[in-house]
């Protein structure tokens, strides 16, 4: 089992840990799930998240190497800019859903998911054709999110300077600690992701909690991450899509760029056909539908709950489901333990947040 930096001082915290991605995190503090969900809603959550794994990607041709990689199209990125990709296997499934960072015209950051850093270096490693070099900074990398509307206000009192737009990012310092800003999450949020040495996470951490304390910032943990994630329809790895899941399946098709030369898993996308699709379901009426439970149409068996909980913004309960291509939509229930709750498909994302 693996703890980050910050163990001791969340633990201090009153963090409730549980084991996730080989990693011993917090998955609430002593308010609880739903406070912490609401904070992050109405004014902002402070996360560790040094679980994420970072990789460095460089060398003369490693536009050509990021390319074959993953299924997004890189060619036109600029610096500073950041985009979400998948990198998936000869079959078309998903080896893992991660973010790539240009950082200069040979340099990449690569953010991967915590259970899959050793699946994802050795992938990676496998299959590079242009000669990049890779190196895993996960062990001494912290990062630090600040998530909600007042993200902004807190990150700017600590850092002064912050990037400006969604999916991009930038170099500042705290004092003399150099740190990268990223204006990113996974809330549906707007929001920051702070990296930085292990040794500065700390500092880093105390001027957040700080710099909050005004705004009604909270702490938060695994489980409202999860609740805002849910909300936000934001597919989770291992939940929403893994190795078997063809790519084509999850309504990420934007993030697919069929038009590219070539790139692992192209082939198998373009010769089988989706048999499946995600959708967003709700509850009518009382119970959660979790993940793994039967989705019917009528009778017939359709597909399965891939995420479900109760959404703490909408106050009923949601799902994500992953069904038949074919399957009529009409008179549609789960089985949760040998009872039927009714349910009936809505649009996703399931929660919008209103813009200021």
């Amino acid at each position: 089992m693996k703890y980050t930096v910050l163990y001791d001082r969340l633990k201090r915290l009153s963090g409730k840990f549980v084991e996730f991605g080989g990693f011993y995190m917090p998955v609430q503090f002593s308010d609880g799930i739903l406070a912490e969900h609401k904070a992050v809603r109405e004014s902002a959550g402070i996360f560790d998240v040094s679980h994420m794994g970072e990789f460095v990607l460089e060398g003369k041709d490693v536009e050509k190497d990021i390319a074959y990689l993953f299924s997004n199209d890189f060619s036109d990125i600029p610096d500073f800019k950041v985009r979400y990709t998948l990198m998936l296997n000869e079959r078309g499934g998903v080896v893992d859903d991660l973010l790539v960072y240009r950082a200069a015209e040979k340099k990449y950051y690569v953010v991967v998911n915590a259970s899959n850093i050793d699946k994802d270096r050795a992938w990676i490693e496998a299959h590079i054709k242009f000669g990049s070099r890779l190196k895993d900074v996960s062990e001494d990398t912290a990062m630090i999110a600040v998530q909600g509307p007042k993200a902004e206000s807190i990150a700017g009192e600590i850092f002064g300077v912050l990037p400006k737009g969604f999916y991009t990012f930038l170099f500042a310092k705290l004092g003399s600690v150099p740190v990268t800003i990223s204006r990113t999450g996974y809330t549906g949020e707007d929001g920051f992701e702070i990296y930085s040495s292990n040794a500065a996470a700390g500092d880093i951490f105390d001027a957040a909690l700080a710099a909050g304390k005004k705004y009604g910032a909270v702490l938060a943990g695994l489980g409202a991450r999860d609740t805002l994630r849910l909300e936000s329809a934001m597919p989770l790895y291992g939940h929403e899509m893994n190795e078997d899941t063809l790519a084509s399946e999850i309504g990420l098709d934007r993030f697919i760029k069929m038009q590219k030369h070539d790139f692992i898993g192209k082939d198998a996308l373009a010769s089988k056909k989706p048999e499946y699709t995600r959708i967003g379901l709700r509850v009518v009426g009382k119970g959660i539908a979790r993940e793994n439970c039967a989705v019917f149409s009528g009778d017939d068996e359709i597909g399965r709950v891939t995420s479900g909980t109760m959404s703490p913004s909408l106050g009923y309960p949601i799902a994500m489901a992953r069904v038949k291509n074919d399957a009529r939509l009409i008179n549609l229930s789960v089985d949760v333990r040998g009872r039927r709750l009714a349910v009936e498909t809505t649009a996703m994302p399931f929660y919008k947040k209103t813009k200021q």
